[in-house]
Formats: C-alpha cells, structure tokens, sequence
C-alpha cells in the first residue's frame, strides 16, 4: 500500500515522501485514528435504493398536488389508482378546451420547456414537422370520446430534436368531463 497512490490519503502521500530521518523528527507529531474509514464498497447499491426513494417521495408529492386539484374542481375519478398503475415523467392537466393549468418538473426535463411557458398553451405546441398528422387525429378523436387512451406520439423538446412520447390520457369529471390529465413517459 506504501506506494500505491490510488490507496494513499493525502498524509500517506506526505509520509512516504519523507526521509526516514525526517520521519524519526515528526512522527511523535502524528496522532493515530480512532476508526478507520472504509470504502464504500456498495456505493451502487445505496444508490439505487436513495434513487428510488427519491422518485416515491416526488411521485408523492406530484399526487398530493393532483389531489389538491381534484378537492379545488370536485373530480370524482379516483387519481390514486391511477397513479398506482401508470408510470410517467410527465404530468400536464389541462382544462377543457385542453389549456394547460399545472405541469410537473418531470415535463420541464422532458421537454425542455418551462413549466411557466407551458401554462394557457396546448400541449400542440409539442408537436412539429416530424409528428404523424394521422396519430394527431387519432388523438383528437379519442379525446371527444371522452374515455381513457394511450398513445405513443412523436414530439418536439426546446432545443428542437424529437422524442417519441407515450401519453396516458385520462378524462377528469365533475358530472361531465371539465379537465384532462396526460401522464407522458419518453419510449424508445
């Protein structure tokens, strides 16, 4: 270990520079360690479970949020099973005539857009030379269905490239449908 500089702490380094007689005048000076430090030999096992409970308290929040708004317009879909059972990075809601009201951080990272450029836009914006004009349509018609759908579309981020995104659209009512919910994830 004495000369392999990958193991050596800053002192080690100093210490082996050192002559032995210099080293006889100063090491009454050097004090020993109470615990010696170990590597972290499980750094991507920590990390995996730290990223997780990450992701679970920002999902837990963004579903408070979601909830928050189901009291303020009395929605009478049950949002938490449908969180339980869809994966996302992005959440939109829009109104009815499909503004958008709230998006998460998961849409800023995604798109590359702000969430307070995003707000009174449609998700249209979204949308550019690359995208399909018959999954738009498709898209549109299933909206006036008032039903849940999936689609897979192609979008646009800021910075212009292209991204295929997966959206879970989901009607939110009070008696009639008043606002709609996307939760968007990016697919390959």
């Amino acid at each position: 270990m004495k000369y392999d500089l990958a193991e050596m702490n800053s002192l080690d380094i100093y210490l082996s520079s050192l002559t032995n007689e210099e080293y006889d005048k100063i090491k009454h000076k050097i004090g020993t360690r109470k615990s010696k430090p170990m590597p972290l030999l499980s750094w991507d096992i920590y990390m995996d479970g730290y990223h997780k409970r990450m992701t679970e308290a920002r999902k837990r929040i963004e579903l408070e949020k979601v909830l928050s708004f189901a009291i303020q317009f009395n929605w009478q879909n049950d949002l938490e099973i449908a969180f339980s059972e869809n994966d996302y990075e992005a959440l939109i809601i829009t109104d009815k005539n499909q503004k958008i009201i709230w998006v998460n951080d998961g849409f800023t990272s995604m798109t590359g857009y702000s969430k307070s450029f995003a707000l009174n836009k449609t998700p249209r914006f979204l949308q550019g030379e690359k995208t399909s004009l018959r999954t738009k349509a498709s898209i549109k018609s299933k909206i006036e269905l008032d039903k849940p759908f999936k689609e897979v579309i192609i979008n646009h981020r800021k910075d212009k490239s292209m991204y295929k995104c997966e959206v879970k659209i989901i009607p939110l009512y009070y008696k009639e449908t008043t606002h709609f919910i996307a939760l968007e994830k990016q697919v390959v």
